[in-house]
């Protein structure tokens, strides 16, 4: 008897209720995760045990919802408005789509499980207290761990963040309400190629506005010389004013996050510019024209990296600032010259402003570059030697701290906590297999853009996109950018807006 009743259950179709607790899943998802976007900086740089945690059950609440979502639109074969919704049910591109998403999801859940195999197969735990390894008995052919617990705790930590990031992803493409107004063909507002989806919008704005705000609370506690986080708390590293930026106890940190923002609110300033041109007149001049308060926005998110002192972020802050130049005098290749020129003054003055604050300080630290950098490239070399030995699975994931005072030549050779590379640490604790598998998922998040389906949008918001990726992980190579939480996050979030972008060459429907 329970057969038919499921045939019968799955034959339904959605109804008001349905559409109404779908819809009541979805704004709670986006509420969460913009919540999220602006708690992990602030939470001092979501570093404390406290914030990753909040950050993790956060996720978790984001993995619960989609499920929800996903189970209606099964049993009940509801479908929402989409972006990635087919034109034309002929046009291969959707199939494409969605090799493309399963192959990303495959590669998610192999990276999950590298993780898993990794804690479950442990082949010690570490006790910090007394400073000795517990051996265990393990399988060798397969991913293992040297300190299985903490193992265990990356592993928790990726989990949430790949909900967020799916959760995010899925939270973009379905349509707002007033974009599917928007779309209609009698729509005044409505341009071809040039629509700005609302929740992209919003994620882009709430990023933007955060960004600022942070911007500016680093420069007011920079120059109010306090030596407290937030004027809160002291931390136990780097306590000292010039070594920190803004909630961050570590400026390099708080330059990387600014790096990875300014670009994208450079991004949605343009595309909302482009928009804003072909709205109606009799719209107010403050709707037609709100988007340039991104402008103050970039100036300030630009120079802070600069004034923070810190030397990789200050490079990587002035080589974004270069791309962003060429990107706009190529596509302002139509434009007067004097616009152009614009651009130039702008990032020029966003470099005055970086420097008059900490240029003479800047100038005596980039001095000091190989000073700093000949012990980097010591525990690089003891870094390698450790990744030859664990060529294919690595030590675990998150058990560099442990395992790296085994390789030191002596007691006085410095023991880092992070390697001050990403690249190397990756390879050193997730092995050449672990790390192909996010390589690999990293260039399908990047080709998602060639392929038709989804927000269409031109090629200068994507390439601002992969310019503010680029820098992070060019800053990846010389510190550890990609092992601080709200770093990590906010990168998914760059990477979860570009699975939803396409070329702008197809109608919209």
């Amino acid at each position: 008897m329970s057969e038919p009743i499921i045939a019968r259950g799955l034959r339904r179709q959605a109804g008001l209720r349905v559409a109404l607790f779908h819809q009541h899943c979805d704004r709670l998802s986006g509420a969460l995760l913009c919540s999220m976007a602006v708690f992990s900086p602030w939470a001092f740089g979501g570093t404390p045990p406290w914030a990753i945690l909040t950050m993790n059950l956060a996720g978790g609440a984001l993995g619960l919802l989609l499920a929800l979502k996903l189970f209606v639109r099964w049993f009940w074969r509801y479908r929402p408005p989409r972006w990635d919704d087919p034109a034309d049910g002929s046009s291969p591109g959707p199939r494409a789509i969605r090799w493309l998403t399963l192959i990303l999801a495959v590669l998610t859940l192999a990276i999950l499980a590298f993780c898993a195999v990794s804690a479950l197969n442990a082949r010690s735990s570490y006790d910090v207290i007394r400073g000795t390894f517990t051996y265990h008995d393990h399988i060798c052919w397969l991913p293992h761990s040297y300190d299985g617990p903490r193992t265990w705790r990356y592993t928790i930590n990726y989990l949430a963040l790949a909900l967020a990031f799916w959760a995010a992803r899925d939270w973009l493409l379905c349509k707002a309400t007033s974009d599917s107004r928007q779309l209609r063909a009698d729509s005044p507002d409505h341009v071809p190629g040039l629509v700005m989806p609302r929740r992209l919008r919003l994620l882009l704005w709430v990023l933007s506005i955060n960004g600022a705000l942070l911007a500016a609370e680093a420069l007011a506690q920079r120059l109010s010389g306090t030596e407290k986080l937030l004027w809160l708390l002291r931390p136990r590293l780097n306590a000292t004013a010039d070594a920190q930026l803004g909630p961050f106890n570590y400026r390099s940190n708080g330059s990387q996050y600014l790096n990875l923002v300014w670009p994208l609110s450079l991004g949605l300033w343009w595309r909302l510019r482009r928009t804003a041109r072909e709205l109606r007149p009799r719209r107010s001049w403050w709707r037609r024209h709100r988007y340039h308060v991104l402008l103050p926005c970039v100036l300030l998110m630009s120079a802070t990296p600069v004034l923070s002192l810190s030397r990789g972020g200050a490079i990587v802050s002035v080589a974004s600032m270069l791309g962003a130049i060429v990107i706009f005098w190529v596509g302002w290749r139509h434009h007067s010259l004097l616009m152009r020129l614009g651009v130039v003054c702008f990032f020029g003055g966003a470099l005055w402003l970086g420097l008059h604050f900490s240029g003479e300080k800047l100038a005596a630290r980039m001095k000091q570059w190989d000073e700093g950098f000949q012990q980097r490239e010591a525990m690089f070399q003891t870094a390698r030697e450790i990744a030859r030995d664990y060529r294919w699975f690595g030590i675990g994931p998150g058990t560099l701290d442990p395992v790296f005072q085994l390789y030191r030549q002596s007691p006085d050779e410095y023991w880092p906590a992070q390697l001050h590379n990403d690249w190397l640490e990756t390879r050193v604790t997730f092995g050449w297999l672990g790390s192909a598998l996010i390589g690999l998922a990293f260039v399908a998040v990047l080709a998602r853009y060639f392929l038709p389906g989804g927000v269409p949008t031109g090629w200068r918001l994507v390439l601002l996109i992969w310019l503010a990726l680029g820098g992070c992980l060019l800053h990846a190579r010389w510190d550890f950018p990609l092992q601080v939480h709200s770093i990590l996050f906010l990168f998914l979030l760059h990477c979860a807006v570009l699975t939803t972008l396409s070329r702008r060459t197809l109608a919209l429907g």
